[in-house]
């Protein structure tokens, strides 16, 4: 397996939306968002290096789900 090495990095973050988070309690990751954003920086030649989701609180009483993409090239 080739050892390969990126020299550039990037941090992508996602969050669910708000209103749905105040609405609903919970609304989930938008999949249709992160596809898009993760196409779009492919096109330009980077790849997905690591992922974490986190959940943190959101005006006090919710929790609010997100996703840190890192990608290199």
């Amino acid at each position: 397996m080739m050892d390969k090495r990126f020299t550039e990095y990037k941090m992508v973050h996602i969050a669910e939306g708000g209103c749905g988070t105040l609405m609903l309690g919970s609304s989930g990751l938008p999949l249709k968002k992160i596809e898009a954003e993760l196409n779009r920086y492919a096109a330009d030649g980077w790849q997905v290096v690591f992922q974490v989701l986190e959940m943190k609180r959101f005006l006090l009483f919710w929790q609010r789900e997100a996703v840190i993409v890192t990608l290199g090239r």
